[in-house]
């Protein structure tokens, strides 16, 4: 089976005048942290895109994959 590597970046951005400069899915207005509520709440990435299809299910997993990044950085901050 093939794998392929992307990079997140590419995925997740942040700018000033879109979504009051919080991290979104790249080329819509998705905010990760709508995504993330929505996986908190039981969803799948797949229900998730369900909900959204106009995302690919790779952006979702970023977004997910995103916000716990920055959970984890919060935590060893604190430490």
């Amino acid at each position: 089976m093939a794998t392929a590597t992307i990079d997140i970046g590419t995925l997740i951005t942040r700018h000033p005048k879109i979504c009051g400069d919080r991290p979104c899915i790249a080329g819509t207005r998705t905010t990760v942290s709508r995504i993330a509520m929505l996986w908190q709440q039981g969803l799948s990435a797949e229900s998730i895109q369900n909900e959204y299809p106009h995302l690919e299910l790779a952006k979702i997993y970023a977004a997910l994959a995103y916000y716990i990044i920055m959970l984890i950085v919060q935590i060893l901050i604190r430490f």
